[in-house]
This record gives structure tokens, C-alpha cells and sequence, in this order.
């Protein structure tokens, strides 16, 4: 076991530089330049203007040039300056450490997706089991209905249409940003209550298609596992049908969960990017998409790069999770 993770961690290097490498190259071949936000708009802008702005910005260098002083400063855990007025460190617009931590992008973007994937949890392996166990019954016939038109759901639809219900006709939550204006003169409690008031909607529309994903995916996974002749074995040794599914049974179908929870991992940023900015959540998503409207390649690579290694260390945590589930893996 041991050195099977060390070869895993080993692999991890590698394969990390191939996404930022493919990732650097891709951004670059995106029509544009940084440097024409403050070129196009400005008619009295002079050739020499723009080619001392691309110096500036080192975009006067070859491309391959450029990924190689970027991995450089990546190797430092340094991923530059913002190509945005403000030339903030990259660094420092993702975690933004003067504002409250409840306030900073990486850290709501976290925990709106970590409580979205709690819940997901929490209903959609009770869902899978209870339909595979009850397969073909009207119970099972309903909720599969009801998964496949929330798997089938558009996300930005479903929020726009929560926003309108919930938002402009009935007024009971709030439909953007993450807190109220007036949050800072709330009591503790108040502030809780506001900020579970804003984070209602987001966290719903976030859980809802993974929700149907994952009871699909528990339902196939039961379905399989409880046909297998060690459970039938254990049904005629008089064990109770509870103790067969719980214990015989859950423990190897939720080897394909563990692989989605690996995923899911990884996506916390770029499943972010949709519901953050139709609720107007200052979270990573949101910095991600308005860093691509502006072409600001730091940015956009610091978050990728984040991405990808979230990625990377949920694939592993998936397959520990994966020898700790199956005996039998921890063996080869």
C-alpha cells in the first residue's frame, strides 16, 4: 500500500505539468490579447503604445518563452501579477486575506460546494439503495421519473426560475450575493440566519443535478452488488435483509460514489462558475469566468492550476478510499 500511493504521488508531477502546459498553450491560441481592453476602446492609441504595453506584460515573447518563466515563478508558488489594473498578485486576489474568511473567494466557493456535496450525499445514497432494492415497484418507477427530469434540468434555468418564485414573487430569499447590506450591524444569530438566507438557493441548484447523478449511479451500483452470489449466501444463512444490504452489499457498491466524490472534488471551481455568477456569489467561479471576459492569463492559469490539483489529490483520495472500501485492492 505504501508504495503504491508513493508511485501515485510520483505520477502526480508529471501529469500536473501536462494540464498546465496544454492549458497555457490553449489560452493563447483564445483570439485577443490582454492588452486590448485598453487599446480598442482608446482611438488615439499609437503602435508604439501597444507594443510598449505587450513588453510590458512579457507578451512580446514567444509563447513557449512565456510557460517557462510562468512555470518558473509557479515552481516558487508565485503565479504572477493580475494582468487587471489593480496588478494584484494572483495569489492575493484568490485568497484575498484582509477581507473576513467568510468573504474570501476560495473559501466560499468551498464551502458552498462542500455543503451541496453533504447533501448530495445524504439523499443520494439512501434514494439508489432504497430504488434497487425495491426495483420495479412504483416507488422505484417515481423517483426514477423524478432523477431523470432533474438530471435532464439545465442549472442556470432552474436558478433563474427559483429567483423568480422564490425571489421576486414570493420574497422569501434573497437571489444575489452572500450576504445582506446591512450585515455587518446583525447579531450573531441574525448573521447566521442571513447568510443561510443567501446560500439557500445556491447550494440547492448546485446539489440538484448531482443529486440525480449520484442516486443513478448508487441504484446501478446496488442493483449489480446485490445479484452477486456472496449476498445470496448470506440471504440463506438466514441473515435479516437489512444486515445483507448494509453490510454485505453497500460497502462494495459504493466504490463507483467514491469515484464520483473523487471528481467532485476537482470541480469545485468549475462547477462553481455557473451558479456563482447568476447569483452574483463572489466565489472562484466568478473570478474565473470575469478573468477569461478579460483575458487575464494569470488569473486564469492560478485558477486552473488550483483546479487541476484538486483534480489530482481527488483521484488519490478516491483510490485510498478505494483500498479502504475493497480488501481485495490492497492486496495487488
Amino acid at each position: 500500500m505504501p508504495t503504491y500511493l508513493m508511485k501515485r504521488l510520483v505520477e502526480i508531477v508529471p501529469t500536473l505539468f501536462g494540464i498546465t502546459l496544454i492549458s497555457f498553450f490553449i489560452i493563447h491560441l483564445a483570439p485577443g490579447k490582454p492588452t486590448d481592453i485598453f487599446t480598442e476602446l482608446n482611438p488615439k492609441i499609437t503602435p508604439e503604445a501597444r507594443e510598449r504595453l505587450e513588453k510590458y506584460y512579457g507578451l512580446d515573447k514567444p509563447v513557449p518563452v512565456q510557460y517557462w518563466m510562468w512555470l518558473k515563478r509557479v515552481a516558487k508558488l508565485d503565479f504572477g501579477e493580475s494582468f487587471s489594473p489593480d496588478r494584484r498578485p494572483v495569489i492575493q486576489k484568490i485568497w484575498d486575506g484582509k477581507r473576513p474568511l467568510i468573504e474570501r473567494r476560495l473559501f466560499v466557493t468551498f464551502m458552498i460546494n462542500v455543503l451541496s456535496l453533504i447533501i448530495i450525499l445524504a439523499f443520494a445514497i439512501p434514494i439508489g439503495i432504497s430504488s434497487a432494492t425495491r426495483r420495479n415497484s412504483l416507488y422505484d418507477k417515481v423517483m426514477t421519473t423524478t432523477v431523470f427530469v432533474g438530471f435532464a434540468t439545465p442549472s442556470f434555468w432552474l436558478a433563474l426560475l427559483l429567483m423568480i418564485l422564490f425571489g421576486a414573487h414570493l420574497h422569501w430569499l434573497p437571489i444575489s450575493q452572500l450576504k445582506s447590506m446591512n450585515f455587518d450591524s446583525l447579531s450573531l444569530a441574525g448573521k447566521i440566519w442571513d447568510l443561510s438566507k443567501h446560500l439557500v438557493l445556491p447550494i440547492f441548484v448546485s446539489a440538484f443535478t448531482g443529486l440525480a447523478g449520484d442516486s443513478r449511479f448508487m441504484r446501478s451500483s446496488m442493483l449489480e452488488v446485490i445479484g452477486q452470489d456472496y449476498v445470496t449466501v448470506a440471504r440463506a444463512k438466514g441473515l435479516s435483509e437489512r444486515l445483507v444490504i448494509y453490510r454485505h452489499a453497500f460497502r462494495n457498491a459504493l466504490l463507483p460514489i467514491i469515484t464520483l466524490i473523487g471528481l467532485s472534488i476537482g470541480g469545485l471551481v468549475g462547477g462553481s462558475v455557473i451558479f456563482e455568477n447568476i447569483f452574483g456569489i463572489p466565489g472562484m467561479g466568478q473570478l474565473f469566468y470575469m478573468s477569461v471576459m478579460t483575458r487575464d492569463y494569470p488569473t486564469v492559469m492560478g485558477i486552473l492550476t488550483i483546479g487541476a490539483v484538486l483534480t489530482l489529490l481527488g483521484n488519490l483520495l478516491a483510490d485510498i478510499g478505494y483500498m479502504l472500501a475493497d480488501p481485495r485492492i490492497r492486496t495487488r
